[in-house]
């Protein structure tokens, strides 16, 4: 028996599948999708074993992540409600899904893990909030939740009301901090810098900043304190960024991805 198995294999299934085939051998994956073409596409580039049916997944595995769209899961759900045991490890990456309604639907003596990751994870830099009721798991089984996820990047358990937070501070954001590197990149090109040489400036000066961040344990406060010189370039870039409302939209954006996580 496999110990994990995936259904779905877009975007957040085939990163995780990548992610899982680096401390993981492959005779211990299983996954299905939805057409005959991409299951056979993904086991000729991973050598991962396929099943040809949902169900027949769910009973291969004991960590069964569901990878799959919500407006989708009331039919995966239908076909694997009854291959489910106790035993199983039920981790879904709907947004939205409570762990109380997936119990409902799937039955309460299944045990559920929320996770959220974000698309970093397609290249080992996600990060993944993971909730679930810790007195159904074994240390073990924790420990194994973690060592999955933190193949794709770095995991942190959260208590499930804080979900919908990791939705904003993590699974909806890289979008945001696309647009961010878009523009500055923009503002580049704009005093005379090529485009693509452009892109490659903001990109690593966002990802400078960000390990700065994770690396030293700073605030990010302090760490901008130090960039802007008095009577310097930064400062003013900085005072253009407060007047034109910067935090305030970033602020807005975010509530309205909390508030349409509420409404999934």
């Amino acid at each position: 028996m496999a110990r994990i198995g995936f259904i779905g294999m877009g975007n957040m299934g085939t990163a995780i599948l990548s992610g899982a085939l680096k401390v993981f051998p492959k005779e211990d994956i299983v996954f299905c999708a939805k057409t005959l073409e991409t299951r056979r596409n993904i086991y000729e580039k991973t050598g991962v074993e396929y099943t040809d049916s949902n169900a027949e997944c769910a009973n291969k595995c004991k960590y069964l992540i569901l990878a799959v769209k919500p407006q989708f899961y009331e039919d995966v759900i239908k076909g694997i409600r009854y291959m489910l045991t106790p035993e199983h490890v039920i981790i879904s990456l709907a947004p939205g899904k409570t762990i109380e309604e997936l119990k409902m639907e799937l039955g309460r003596d299944k045990r559920i893990v929320r996770a959220m990751p974000n698309t970093p994870a397609m290249i080992g830099e996600g990060m993944t909030g993971l909730s679930c009721r810790k007195e159904e798991f074994s240390d073990v089984e924790l420990e194994m939740l973690k060592k999955l996820f933190r193949a794709c990047g770095q995991a942190e358990f959260v208590d499930e009301t804080l979900m919908n937070a990791v939705v904003c501070a993590s699974g909806s954001s890289p979008a945001f901090a696309y647009m961010f590197i878009e523009a500055l990149a923009d503002s580049a090109v704009r005093c005379g810098m090529p485009r693509k040489q452009a892109y490659i400036f903001a990109a690593q000066a966002v990802k400078g900043a960000a390990s700065m961040v994770l690396e030293t344990g700073e605030h990010p406060g302090e760490l901008k304190d130090r960039v802007c010189s008095p009577a310097g370039t930064t400062i003013e870039g900085v005072a253009a960024l407060e007047e034109y409302g910067m935090r305030s939209a970033i602020l807005k954006a975010s509530e309205a991805v909390f508030q349409k996580c509420r409404e999934m």
